[in-house]
């Protein structure tokens, strides 16, 4: 067994959604979640969500171009470099592209004194690819 992994970002995009990088499911990782985004041609970058549900923190970081975060109905600049912590699970949050190429990166985590258990929703968004 090899010591180490590697994959290009574009092995392991989704074919359905080509804006969704499931790394987490591509390298089996259960330990955290993790997935890249890429903007859309309408902009759209990440869904409005939350994990009230799970009780989940996330933290984003946009490696490339410009993004504009909604977190509860307020609009945060984030161009690339900037890191964006959502620490109350419940809380709304989505994302749009204001640059071609716009790249984010969204780590998750247990609930805060707890491990990390994988929700289990990129393996259903990831049916159809087969």
């Amino acid at each position: 067994m090899a010591a180490y992994e590697k994959a290009h970002i574009d092995e392991i995009a989704s074919r359905q959604w080509p804006h969704w990088i499931p790394v987490r499911h591509h390298f089996g990782i259960e330990t955290f979640g993790i997935n890249l985004w890429r903007g859309r041609d309408d902009g759209t970058l990440i869904p409005e969500h939350d994990h009230g549900e799970n009780g989940e923190p996330e933290l984003y970081y946009t490696v490339e171009g410009h993004a504009t975060f909604t977190v509860a109905g307020e609009e945060v600049d984030a161009p690339a470099g900037t890191c964006l912590w959502i620490e109350e699970a419940s809380t709304t949050r989505a994302a749009t592209a204001r640059d071609p190429g716009t790249l984010v990166l969204s780590v998750g985590a247990g609930p805060p004194g707890t491990g990390y258990k994988p929700a289990g929703w990129d393996s259903h968004y990831l049916e159809g690819d087969k």
